[in-house]
């Protein structure tokens, strides 16, 4: 197994054991909870029931949601040579009609969600603005 995972529990101050940080990693990068089993060294029934416990659950979200923070920070990286090619592909005149309108279609969405994206965090902003306001003044 490769690096180990280990995660405290807040609230709890315990670690997990060895077997289960193996487990957690198991199930991050194996194909189902056999094979998670498998390469962990233990059975498929010892797997489910540290799934059902507090602490392990806890932990194994927590690297799921690293792992998953970590694949969007890649996507992130991407987007910028994603959009430069979305651009090329649009405004090139040798390109087929269609791939040029699907271009400029996936421009315009992502675009239009990005503006949607900004709405919302403004709205949001200010009804915190106004909660904090409020609270300030009540007391």
């Amino acid at each position: 197994m490769g690096p180990r995972l280990v995660y405290v529990v807040s609230g709890h101050g315990s670690k997990l054991g060895h077997k289960q940080e193996d487990a957690i990693a198991a199930l991050l990068t194996q194909r189902n909870i056999d094979e998670a089993a498998r390469a962990t060294g233990i059975s498929v029934k010892t797997l489910l029931r540290w799934q059902k416990l507090p602490e392990f659950k806890a932990a194994y979200r927590a690297a799921r949601r690293e792992t998953f923070s970590q694949a969007l920070a890649r996507l992130q990286q991407a987007a910028s040579p994603a959009v430069t090619t979305l651009l090329k592909m649009m405004l090139d005149p040798n390109a087929p009609a269609a791939s040029r309108v699907r271009a400029a279609h996936s421009v315009l969405e992502h675009a239009s969600k990005a503006m949607e994206i900004d709405d919302i965090e403004e709205r949001i902003a200010e009804l915190e603005r106004i909660a904090a306001a409020a609270k300030a003044k009540n007391f």
